[in-house]
């Protein structure tokens, strides 16, 4: 029997949530060892894995470096931030460096361990130690959702082997991480991602692509995801309408899910170096332009195709520029009170 004034007392659902609405929390051990508490909306100190759920975040996204320093961000420091994510209802993410310390577009250093002259002795190191990742993963029960092999490797990945003169030691080093994920001990295999910087550039994005699947070497059938970081303080260019574009052309060349895996917005950015895009210059830079900016951002991943977006860092307290000209990107304050702007999470 059908009601139609019943209809009328239902809440209208604008669009479908996304599939990830994520954050990457993965300094959060290195900050409460430094005596950082978080609190949330209510201005309760709570552990922060369940802060997050509470506002509508669903998965943690986790760096992996291969011989750290102090240990911070090693497999170890890993197993112990996701078995609080996890508990906490989150899927997981790894997003494996292949490096030491920071790997970006800029900075891609092969561990020092590794091999810097021989292809063959690299991939089979990528092999064995994204194996050895996931299998501690498997022996401490912890699903892993998704793997990234390679941060931001626009520009390729372990140099200078894995450096762009040669895409296919490129594909090469792609394919071993990928074979690895697939012989892992998990229960289930986890999905597959490679994820390039300036997700608003579609040349680069399909340069990157073409060239790499062209070698014959990488399978489309080695990767299931696609990530792109969006970061608007970088680049005029970076619109939010070429990010829609990209993502849109990237799911129908591909056929592959896209996700922005890292982004975010100032709450305070005084002397901004770069001239921020045109359709994003509205924007204030609050805890409200945080809102505005996730929404919009969600809205045009979901229009173009795409699944999931993620927050990079937004509680790093001790890193509130987060790399940027910004003074401020954070989802919390500096006495470790969430904004405001986090409960945007639950309506992406």
């Amino acid at each position: 029997m059908f009601f139609p004034s019943a209809l009328l007392s239902l809440p209208l659902v604008a669009h479908a949530a996304l599939t990830y609405r994520g954050v990457d929390i993965s300094s959060l051990l290195v900050e409460e060892e430094a005596g950082i508490e978080y609190k949330n909306l209510d201005g309760e100190v709570q552990p922060l894995e369940y802060i997050l759920a509470d506002n509508g975040v669903n998965s943690i996204r986790q760096r992996l470096w291969v011989n750290p320093v102090e240990g911070n961000y090693d497999i170890d420091y890993n197993v112990e931030l996701a078995k609080r994510a996890y508990a906490a209802g989150h899927s997981i993410y790894l997003n494996l460096h292949l490096s030491d310390g920071w790997a970006d577009p800029g900075n891609q250093t092969t561990p020092w361990t590794w091999s810097t002259t021989d292809i063959n002795v690299l991939a089979d190191q990528v092999y064995d130690y994204t194996l050895e990742v996931l299998n501690a993963f498997a022996a401490n029960d912890l699903p892993v959702k998704m793997i990234s092999i390679g941060n931001e490797i626009r520009n390729g990945l372990l140099w200078p082997l894995g450096d762009l003169s040669s895409f296919e030691n490129v594909a090469r080093l792609l394919h071993a991480g990928s074979a690895a994920v697939k012989c892992s001990n998990l229960a289930q295999t986890p999905k597959i991602m490679v994820h390039l910087d300036n997700g608003w550039n579609w040349e680069q994005q399909q340069h990157f692509y073409d060239s790499v699947l062209g070698t014959g070497i990488l399978q489309s059938s080695d990767f299931d995801l696609i990530g792109v970081s969006y970061y608007p303080f970088y680049n005029e260019a970076a619109t939010l309408s070429s990010l829609e574009t990209t993502i849109g052309n990237l799911v129908s060349r591909y056929e592959q899910d896209v996700l922005v895996v890292e982004a975010n917005w100032p709450v305070s950015c005084p002397e901004p170096e770069y001239t921020f895009p045109a359709d994003l210059q509205p924007i204030p830079f609050s805890a409200d332009g945080q809102v505005t900016f996730l929404t919009e951002v969600a809205d045009a991943v979901r229009s173009a195709g795409g699944i999931g977006l993620y927050y990079w860092e937004p509680m790093w307290i001790h890193n509130a520029k987060l790399g940027s000209s910004c003074e401020d990107n954070l989802l919390v304050d500096g006495d470790g009170q969430v904004r405001d702007s986090l409960a945007v999470f639950a309506e992406l």
